[in-house]
């Protein structure tokens, strides 16, 4: 779950990133639109993945440092 909530938050950073630099939308582009059904899953999806990921700062790391 953490490898694939890492993959989806760098996906939309590279989205974001994008949207940012070039005013191009990736995932509106490929799924026919920000109000498009499908983008606006991977948007949801790529939001919770997120969320996910910040369990990851607060994670107690002595579990891997006794490996």
């Amino acid at each position: 779950m953490d490898t694939l909530s890492l993959i989806l938050a760098i996906i939309g950073a590279i989205n974001w990133g994008l949207v940012g630099f070039a005013r191009f939308d990736l995932v509106a582009w490929i799924f026919g639109g920000q109000t498009a059904g499908v983008s606006r899953i991977i948007y949801a999806v790529v939001g919770l993945a997120g969320l996910w990921c910040i369990t990851l700062l607060f994670r107690r790391r002595s579990k891997h440092a006794s490996e």
